[in-house]
């Protein structure tokens, strides 16, 4: 990634929770989103003080609230989809504003909604305050598989590249009079993608004769070790155990 360039998602800060080590976000974020999924979808109360144990974190990484809403607009399908659920649900049914529901659905539709919206809202705080290259060297901390942790790499590092070349390509198409008006344009597009998917290729395997070159077994080199101290790890480990105690006083 170039220098001085953050990804989208992120939000530059001095703040207590962007100081934390990645491998300890990494990790209360997934403590966290494992007792929300194991709340029962009956105990309301507990989910709201999820939520307010989020606006919590939200508060002290100072990330507006308007911000975070934007983030979460990735959640869209997963809310349509939970919306369908009562009407196509089987079961005891019930009328409201005159539409015959499945009480079934509605439990299983208040699930999905809750839980993923609590998810979305943890993973969003993640990404806003801790920057992508951060994370994977938190998830190398937390011994995550190799080769995922080094795809995802590579995924990062290049998608600026292949972002350029792609808007090289349309600037390339418009200046010679091209626009995508109508189906008849599509054949275009695809041969613009299969030229794209090319050179994508292409570089791939330049890349990688040149990381061969240079001594690449398998492993990358770990450039930068992040260490965490006691107190670190309780700061950010403070976010699942509260969420931990709710889950034990609503069983």
């Amino acid at each position: 990634m170039r220098a001085g360039h953050h990804h989208q998602l992120y939000r530059p800060g001095g703040s207590v929770v962007h100081r934390l080590p990645p491998q300890c976000k990494l990790l209360a974020v997934l403590a966290f989103a494992l007792v929300v999924v194991a709340t029962p979808r009956e105990r309301f109360w507990a989910f709201a003080v999820y939520a307010a144990l989020l606006g919590g974190v939200a508060l002290a990484a100072r990330v507006p609230v308007a911000h975070l809403a934007r983030r979460m607009v990735i959640e869209v399908p997963f809310v349509l989809f939970a919306l369908l659920i009562p009407v196509i649900g089987l079961g005891e049914r019930i009328t409201v504003l005159g539409l015959s529901l499945s009480v079934p659905g509605l439990w299983a539709a208040w699930n999905i909604l809750a839980k993923a919206t609590l998810g979305v809202a943890a993973s969003v705080l993640l990404a806003t305050t801790t920057e992508p290259r951060e994370v994977l060297i938190g998830a190398q901390r937390l011994r995550l598989p190799s080769l995922l942790v080094q795809i995802a790499m590579f995924m990062l590092r290049y998608l600026d590249v292949i972002m350029d070349e792609m808007r090289r390509m349309r600037v390339a198409r418009e200046s010679r009079g091209f626009e995508a008006r109508n189906f008849r344009q599509i054949p275009v597009v695809a041969r613009s993608a299969g030229a794209l998917f090319i050179r994508s290729y292409e570089r791939g395997e330049r890349v990688h004769l040149a990381m061969l070159s240079r001594g690449y077994s398998g492993r990358m080199p770990m450039i930068r070790d992040i260490s965490a101290s006691v107190g670190q790890w309780g700061t950010a480990l403070a976010l699942p155990a509260a969420a931990l105690a709710v889950l034990g006083l609503s069983l």
